[in-house]
């Protein structure tokens, strides 16, 4: 078969994006416009309903398809809700990325101080989040011959040097387990990890004027920042027919400020 760029459509496909409502200039809201621009019917599923609806809102304004769903992804019963929600507006489910997480409302005290209760919570989110919302779009997936898992992590889990690193790190592991479980079933999972992105939440907590960007800078091959829609691309290719030979993977979008063999 020819390559053609047809195999980066997603016509028929139906995609959800958790984290997809919050912060406006955000990571998921890139996300969701993304895939409903290659065709994708999309959910939109967020903590936040009313930020969830409104990015639905402007995909179906322009000619795409989109509902709005309020879920808590640590919560089971919310992300069980969330997929019957997008079996009833869309037939099934194709496609999960999960994006949600907890990054600037996370505690970054070090290991010796940290409470146990933010600890827990930053793991209940941002590793058993994606947990659940897999385990509750793993039936549909099944039911329709495959499907794509896109799990959000960090280059700040390369190394993790605090609490938000090390839930993202734990999220690469979950990553390659989930691969190798349902690889056999056409369904794959891959991991997207961004550098600083110049999100409403990445400025939140790397500010312009940040030591932090000065060492990015120095660290990354070639630019320190990037903005939310530079990551659409990575994860078209990891949805799409053009991706299907590529599981277990964690695809860095960060200017080359981490290298790996």
């Amino acid at each position: 078969m020819t390559f053609d760029l047809n195999q980066f459509r997603l016509d028929g496909k139906v995609a959800i994006v958790t984290g997809a409502g919050g912060r406006g200039n955000s990571i998921g809201r890139s996300y969701a416009l993304g895939l409903a621009n290659v065709g994708a019917s999309v959910v939109v599923a967020d903590l936040n309903g009313e930020g969830a609806q409104a990015v639905a809102d402007e995909i179906n304004a322009a000619g795409g398809k989109a509902i709005a769903v309020q879920v808590d992804v640590s919560d089971e019963d919310s992300t069980l809700a969330m997929a019957e929600q997008a079996k009833a507006a869309f037939g099934g489910i194709d496609i999960l990325v999960n994006n949600a997480a907890l990054m600037v409302d996370i505690s970054y005290d070090n290991c010796e101080t940290v409470a146990m209760d933010a600890w827990n919570k930053a793991f209940a989110v941002n590793l058993n989040g994606a947990l659940l919302c897999a385990r509750a779009c793993l039936p549909s997936m099944r039911s329709r011959g495959g499907g794509r898992i896109v799990n959000q992590t960090s280059g700040g889990a390369f190394p993790a040097t605090g609490l938000y690193g090390i839930s993202k790190l734990a999220l690469v592991g979950l990553t390659t387990t989930l691969a190798k479980q349902f690889g056999k079933e056409n369904i794959t999972c891959n991991a997207i990890a961004p550098g600083n992105v110049t999100s409403d939440a990445g400025k939140l907590l790397v500010p312009d004027d940040s030591p932090f960007i000065k060492f990015l800078e120095t660290a990354c091959a070639t630019k320190a920042r990037g903005e939310p829609d530079e990551l659409v691309g990575a994860l078209l290719l990891l949805c799409s027919p053009a991706g299907e030979w590529i599981t277990g993977q964690t695809l860095h979008v960060d200017g080359g400020w981490v290298m790996r063999p």
